[in-house]
């Protein structure tokens, strides 16, 4: 286990600030964008548990920057100091949240993605202040989960019209979260992450285990989704040629229009629709203090 700097190469260093940016700013970035439907909750416990989960995200995205300043990152600099194309979050939070149903939606899916990746990364890192560290996160992030399996549950079975609701949702959020992973094992030219063992698990393998959890709840709620299982392969296997062009604007994956994985890229490092809204709104809470 790495404990310190000090035992740390250069190669390894690099590696592991690439994935803890990543994670702070997802983290930082999923409080807006959760923020306004949060508000249109049907209840008042409803309500209380968004923002639970909302504050959470904060403490964690506060974890993973306290832990990039022990790496030699300017905390203040990096959240208040960046331009909003600057951010390293998963495309899926720049995305704008515009129902009850989508909210939930994110919380049973993103947040499934992140447990997903942060799961293996508790269960495996060599870099011990972060595996101490994600006890913590793991445990609230189950708690977003269980909110938002629970809330697509119930929404999907009240009656059709709010079941449509998540089926919409979940239509532009599913292929989001497999894009969540990044590249396919076999596009890879390198993977410092797992020769560091600063992560266990390729891209693949956690899209699959993303998969083996997911699409059992969503055919247990009746929700379809772009994928099956193949049984000879004994995995789960998507419905499209991976990747296709997404119509952000509209929320509308363009299935009969596969694109290069540098087109993703390309896409990610644009940001999507509400990546300044979102950003201006974190960045707006900076208080500057006047010298006495």
């Amino acid at each position: 286990m790495v404990e310190s700097v000090d035992e740390m190469t250069e190669g390894y260093k690099k590696a592991l600030k690439q994935i803890l940016m990543v994670s702070a700013d997802t983290e930082l970035m999923s409080a807006p964008a959760y923020y306004e439907q949060s508000l249109n909750a049907p209840s008042l416990d409803a309500r209380a548990s968004c923002v639970s989960v909302i504050q959470d995200e904060l403490g964690h995205g506060h974890i993973a920057y306290r832990l990039l300043e022990d790496l030699g990152e300017d905390r203040e600099d990096l959240i208040f100091n960046r331009e909003p194309n600057e951010f390293r979050n998963t495309y899926g939070f720049d995305q704008h949240i515009d129902n009850f149903a989508e909210l939930v939606c994110a919380h049973g899916l993103f947040d499934r993605a992140g447990i997903t990746l942060l799961g293996d990364i508790h269960e495996n890192t060599s870099y011990a202040p972060w595996k101490r560290a994600l006890t913590k996160v793991s445990k609230e992030e189950q708690f977003h989960l269980r909110h938002g399996e629970t809330w697509m549950r119930r929404l999907a079975n009240k009656n059709e019209s709010t079941k449509e609701k998540v089926q919409e949702a979940v239509d532009w959020m599913f292929p989001i979260a497999l894009e969540w992973f990044g590249l396919p094992d076999d596009k890879k030219r390198h993977d410092d992450q797992l020769d560091y063992r600063i992560k266990g698990k390729s891209n693949d393998e956690l899209r699959q285990d993303w998969m083996d959890r997911t699409i059992p709840f969503l055919t247990e709620i009746d929700i379809e989704f772009p994928a099956h299982y193949d049984e000879d392969a004994d995995e789960y296997v998507i419905d499209y040629e991976f990747p296709v062009a997404f119509d952000e604007e509209n929320k509308e994956w363009r299935f009969d229009e596969p694109i290069s994985w540098d087109d993703v890229i390309d896409r990610w490092r644009a940001r999507g629709p509400a990546n300044e809204k979102y950003v201006n709104m974190i960045q707006s809470g900076k208080v500057d203090v006047m010298p006495q």
